[in-house]
Protein backbone atom coordinates (compact mmCIF):
# COMPACT_ATOMS: atom_id res chain seq x y z
CA UNK A 1 0.00 0.00 0.00
CA UNK A 2 1.42 3.64 -1.15
CA UNK A 3 2.33 5.81 1.88
CA UNK A 4 -0.58 8.50 1.23
CA UNK A 5 -2.77 6.15 1.34
CA UNK A 6 -1.78 4.32 4.22
CA UNK A 7 -2.11 7.80 5.83
CA UNK A 8 -5.61 8.69 4.54
CA UNK A 9 -6.49 5.49 5.87
CA UNK A 10 -5.18 6.32 9.18
CA UNK A 11 -6.54 9.44 9.42
CA UNK A 12 -9.97 8.72 7.83
CA UNK A 13 -8.74 11.37 5.07
CA UNK A 14 -8.66 14.43 7.02
CA UNK A 15 -5.63 16.67 8.63
CA UNK A 16 -4.05 14.41 11.50
CA UNK A 17 -3.79 18.05 13.26
CA UNK A 18 -7.22 20.22 12.60
CA UNK A 19 -9.41 17.42 11.35
CA UNK A 20 -9.83 19.41 7.85
CA UNK A 21 -10.13 18.28 5.06
CA UNK A 22 -8.67 20.24 1.99
CA UNK A 23 -5.66 20.18 0.84
CA UNK A 24 -4.21 17.35 2.09
CA UNK A 25 -0.83 16.20 1.49
CA UNK A 26 1.90 14.29 3.14
CA UNK A 27 4.76 15.72 6.30
CA UNK A 28 7.64 14.18 6.96
CA UNK A 29 8.22 14.45 10.78
CA UNK A 30 11.88 15.52 11.32
CA UNK A 31 14.69 14.44 11.94
CA UNK A 32 13.33 10.91 11.63
CA UNK A 33 11.29 12.06 8.37
CA UNK A 34 12.43 9.13 6.25
CA UNK A 35 9.14 8.91 4.47
CA UNK A 36 7.32 6.02 6.84
CA UNK A 37 3.94 5.58 7.91
CA UNK A 38 5.75 5.83 11.70
CA UNK A 39 7.04 9.15 10.78
CA UNK A 40 4.59 10.93 8.33
CA UNK A 41 1.43 12.56 9.22
CA UNK A 42 -1.11 13.60 6.66
CA UNK A 43 -1.99 17.67 6.95
CA UNK A 44 -3.95 20.24 5.39
CA UNK A 45 -2.04 23.44 3.84
CA UNK A 46 -2.37 25.71 6.54
CA UNK A 47 -1.23 23.76 9.08
CA UNK A 48 2.26 22.78 6.86
CA UNK A 49 2.39 26.18 6.18
CA UNK A 50 2.20 27.23 9.71
CA UNK A 51 4.97 24.88 10.68
CA UNK A 52 7.10 25.65 7.76
CA UNK A 53 7.10 29.43 8.30
CA UNK A 54 6.74 29.88 12.11
CA UNK A 55 5.83 33.63 11.57
CA UNK A 56 2.96 32.82 9.97
CA UNK A 57 1.52 31.29 13.01
CA UNK A 58 -2.11 32.14 13.94
CA UNK A 59 -2.18 30.71 17.54
CA UNK A 60 -6.23 30.23 17.11
CA UNK A 61 -6.14 27.86 15.30
CA UNK A 62 -3.68 25.55 16.97
CA UNK A 63 -6.16 25.22 19.24
CA UNK A 64 -6.97 22.35 17.50
CA UNK A 65 -4.19 20.48 19.63
CA UNK A 66 -6.16 20.20 22.50
CA UNK A 67 -7.59 17.08 20.57
CA UNK A 68 -4.56 16.21 18.34
CA UNK A 69 -2.56 16.14 21.08
CA UNK A 70 -3.95 12.81 22.35
CA UNK A 71 -3.57 10.89 19.40
CA UNK A 72 -1.70 7.22 19.42
CA UNK A 73 0.30 8.13 16.42
CA UNK A 74 3.63 9.28 17.67
CA UNK A 75 3.89 11.84 15.03
CA UNK A 76 0.81 13.52 15.55
CA UNK A 77 2.21 13.65 19.25
CA UNK A 78 5.98 14.67 18.25
CA UNK A 79 3.96 17.96 15.97
CA UNK A 80 1.79 18.95 18.71
CA UNK A 81 4.54 19.02 21.60
CA UNK A 82 6.49 21.35 19.28
CA UNK A 83 3.74 23.68 18.47
CA UNK A 84 2.72 23.92 21.76
CA UNK A 85 5.79 24.85 22.92
CA UNK A 86 6.06 27.18 20.21
CA UNK A 87 2.74 29.60 21.48
CA UNK A 88 4.12 28.81 25.17
CA UNK A 89 3.23 32.19 25.58
CA UNK A 90 -0.60 31.17 25.42
CA UNK A 91 -2.06 30.58 28.77
CA UNK A 92 -4.04 27.97 27.04
CA UNK A 93 -0.97 26.38 25.32
CA UNK A 94 1.14 25.98 28.73
CA UNK A 95 -1.73 24.26 30.28
CA UNK A 96 -1.98 21.75 27.32
CA UNK A 97 1.53 20.91 27.34
CA UNK A 98 1.89 20.62 31.38
CA UNK A 99 -0.88 17.56 30.41
CA UNK A 100 0.79 16.17 27.76
CA UNK A 101 2.55 12.92 28.36
CA UNK A 102 5.32 11.33 25.86
CA UNK A 103 7.48 8.24 25.86
CA UNK A 104 11.09 8.62 26.36
CA UNK A 105 12.03 8.45 22.99
CA UNK A 106 8.95 10.02 21.78
CA UNK A 107 9.84 13.37 23.93
CA UNK A 108 13.70 12.90 22.37
CA UNK A 109 12.06 12.64 18.92
CA UNK A 110 9.94 16.01 19.44
CA UNK A 111 13.24 17.76 21.00
CA UNK A 112 15.29 17.43 18.92
CA UNK A 113 14.00 19.96 16.37
CA UNK A 114 15.25 22.30 19.01
CA UNK A 115 11.56 23.79 20.15
CA UNK A 116 11.06 24.07 23.93
CA UNK A 117 14.44 25.06 25.02
CA UNK A 118 16.29 28.19 25.35
CA UNK A 119 17.87 29.96 22.83
CA UNK A 120 21.19 29.74 25.06
CA UNK A 121 20.53 26.17 25.36
CA UNK A 122 20.20 25.32 21.74
CA UNK A 123 22.60 23.05 19.70
CA UNK A 124 23.19 25.13 15.83
CA UNK A 125 24.67 23.41 13.43
CA UNK A 126 27.05 25.31 10.86
CA UNK A 127 28.84 24.60 7.90
CA UNK A 128 32.45 25.24 7.41
CA UNK A 129 31.98 28.71 6.40
CA UNK A 130 29.30 29.36 9.44
CA UNK A 131 26.33 28.96 7.82
CA UNK A 132 23.28 27.35 9.51
CA UNK A 133 22.55 23.90 8.45
CA UNK A 134 18.76 22.74 9.14
CA UNK A 135 17.33 19.12 9.08
CA UNK A 136 16.68 18.84 4.89
CA UNK A 137 19.27 20.88 3.95
CA UNK A 138 22.09 19.59 0.81
CA UNK A 139 24.85 19.81 1.02
CA UNK A 140 28.22 19.78 -0.76
CA UNK A 141 31.65 17.83 0.69
CA UNK A 142 34.95 19.71 1.05
CA UNK A 143 37.08 17.41 1.82
CA UNK A 144 37.70 13.73 0.47
CA UNK A 145 36.33 11.28 3.15
CA UNK A 146 37.00 7.85 4.31
CA UNK A 147 33.53 5.90 5.57
CA UNK A 148 33.86 3.84 8.24
CA UNK A 149 32.78 0.54 7.69
CA UNK A 150 31.75 1.37 4.38
CA UNK A 151 34.66 0.59 2.66
CA UNK A 152 34.87 4.08 0.45
CA UNK A 153 35.82 7.34 0.13
CA UNK A 154 33.11 9.77 0.10
CA UNK A 155 34.55 12.52 -2.94
CA UNK A 156 34.90 16.16 -2.45
CA UNK A 157 32.02 17.71 -4.34
CA UNK A 158 29.52 14.65 -3.64
CA UNK A 159 26.53 16.30 -3.18
CA UNK A 160 24.47 15.12 0.32
CA UNK A 161 20.98 15.85 -0.04
CA UNK A 162 17.86 15.69 2.57
CA UNK A 163 20.60 15.62 5.81
CA UNK A 164 19.81 15.05 9.11
CA UNK A 165 20.51 17.32 12.46
CA UNK A 166 22.37 14.75 15.06
CA UNK A 167 20.55 16.52 17.85
CA UNK A 168 22.90 16.31 20.35
CA UNK A 169 26.20 17.17 18.88
CA UNK A 170 26.42 20.40 16.56
CA UNK A 171 29.69 19.39 14.69
CA UNK A 172 27.66 15.84 13.17
CA UNK A 173 24.75 15.26 10.68
CA UNK A 174 23.56 12.28 8.73
CA UNK A 175 22.91 11.69 5.39
CA UNK A 176 23.28 9.11 2.80
CA UNK A 177 26.33 8.62 0.24
CA UNK A 178 26.49 6.28 -2.22
CA UNK A 179 23.38 4.62 -0.74
CA UNK A 180 24.92 4.45 2.40
CA UNK A 181 23.60 6.92 5.57
CA UNK A 182 26.67 8.12 7.13
CA UNK A 183 27.79 10.33 9.74
CA UNK A 184 29.33 13.69 8.63
CA UNK A 185 31.34 16.35 10.45
CA UNK A 186 29.82 19.34 9.84
CA UNK A 187 33.93 20.90 9.09
CA UNK A 188 33.48 18.99 6.06
CA UNK A 189 30.61 20.06 4.30
CA UNK A 190 29.58 23.41 2.29
CA UNK A 191 25.54 24.70 1.96
CA UNK A 192 23.90 24.49 -1.43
Amino acid sequence: MSLIKSLQDRSGNQCELCASTSNLSIYNVPPNGYGTVDDSVLICETCKTHLENPASIDSNHWRCLNESMWSEVDAVKVISWRMLNRLRNEGWSRDLLEMMYLEDDVKKWAEASGDGIADDDKIIHKDANGVILETGDTVVLIKDLNVKGGGFTAKRGTAVRKIILVHDNAEQIEGKVEGQQIVILTQYVKKM
